[in-house]
């Protein structure tokens, strides 16, 4: 193809070519630009006519800002962009970690620590541009206005996040350690007698049947909030007597015994057109049942800060720990704890309990010896 006429415009380094019109009929210029820069020619488009509404004055003007430096040549801009590309952000690895994430309500929470928190100081750098004045700078101002737990929420994630990165073996680990805020806020929810009959009377009355089975079941059982909404019919057997859990917080799969308690409660719990015990409409898994257990609590007037499901997953393992008859790593089986450190919060309720059972010593000792003081009776008859 033989190369187009070069036409020289009165502006310095300028020209253009003729070329055919892009969504329009006929011809147009296609103005150039041609500099020095760092003791190499450039050459390179700066626009059409009709297209970008360029004229020799306005690509005089780019290629004057090329050579101040204050913009980058075209190729310049494609290096760049090509970089960014290649570089792993904490954007970018955020954006990968989420993909791998199922998608409900943790995630978004996750999301929107991630928007409001994370993307602002550290979106835009990659992890190794990253130091832990940055980290510090982040902790030190949330805790001004958020609490200790939601600081350590958003920090963590940030480690998550970079800990997929490196996992993946896209990045390099941090060179240093992220300070989390200290939490001391383990908190072990319980339920006086009256409470727990009062609650019993709203469930046994109310018309939120579903809530209030699935809150009896917590009751009975001690299964999280998740595990619920998770669980399906081929998930209780019956016949051995056991609930097998699906993806419990801990990891893998795990089974609880079926106690009678539940046992007559599932067989109360009509079955409807799906697998799951306690289905959503349509069938498929349940995601939120937050409005009706609210109102059951209310009214059993149960206190205002006592969480509904996981408030009594809690009661369970107080009553279990409170009746002296469960060791803390039985009690940690039934809650499926990871490590024995979770299930310690409930060992004082364990103290008092054996405490009770030491003082009975004092009332056996007293009656045998009352029992010796006795002058024996002389048989009758």
């Amino acid at each position: 193809m033989p190369r187009q006429k070069r036409v020289k415009t009165k502006y310095p380094g300028v020209y253009y070519i003729q070329g055919e019109a892009v969504g329009r009929t006929g011809k147009e210029r296609i103005y150039y630009i041609f500099y020095r820069k760092n003791g190499k020619q450039v050459e390179e488009k700066a626009g059409r006519q009709y297209q970008d509404d360029m004229t020799p004055a306005r690509a005089a003007g780019i290629r004057a800002e090329r050579i101040e430096g204050k913009h980058k040549s075209n190729r310049d801009e494609r290096k760049a962009a090509e970089a960014v590309k290649h570089r792993w952000t904490t954007d970018r690895l955020w954006e990968a970690y989420r993909a791998q994430l199922p998608k409900n309500r943790a995630t978004r929470t996750d999301s929107g620590r991630y928007e409001a928190h994370l993307k602002k100081p550290f979106g835009n750098k990659e992890p190794k541009e990253i130091v832990k004045l940055d980290t510090d700078r982040v902790r030190i101002n949330l805790l001004k206005t958020h609490s200790p737990q939601t600081v350590k929420h958003v920090l963590v994630l940030l480690k998550r996040i970079i800990n997929f990165g490196y996992g993946q073996g896209w990045i390099a680990p941090l060179a240093f350690k992220i300070t989390i805020p200290r939490v001391d806020n383990i908190k072990t929810e319980d339920l006086t007698p009256e409470q727990l009959q009062s609650l019993f009377d709203v469930l046994e009355t109310t018309h939120r049947t579903t809530a209030a089975n699935m809150m009896k079941l917590v009751l009975f059982t001690g299964l999280r909030r998740g595990e619920m909404f998770k669980l399906q019919w081929d998930d209780i057997d019956f016949e051995r007597g056991f609930i097998h859990i699906r993806e419990p917080k801990g990891g893998k799969s795990q089974k609880i015994p079926l106690n009678n308690s539940a046992r007559v409660l599932l067989h109360s719990v009509p079955k409807q057109e799906s697998e799951y015990i306690f289905p959503a409409r349509g069938g498929g898994p349940r995601k939120d049942i937050s409005k009706d257990v609210r109102a059951i609590k209310e009214a059993a007037g149960l206190p205002a800060d006592f969480r509904p499901l996981h408030g009594l997953r809690h009661v369970y393992a107080t009553m279990l720990a409170n009746s002296g008859k469960v060791d803390m790593f039985t009690l940690q089986k039934l809650m499926t704890h990871k490590s024995p450190q979770m299930t310690q919060r409930y060992a004082h309720h364990r103290d008092e309990a054996m405490q009770r059972a030491s003082n009975e010593v004092s009332g056996i000792l007293e009656d045998a010896l009352s029992m010796q003081g006795e002058e024996p009776k002389e048989a009758v008859g």
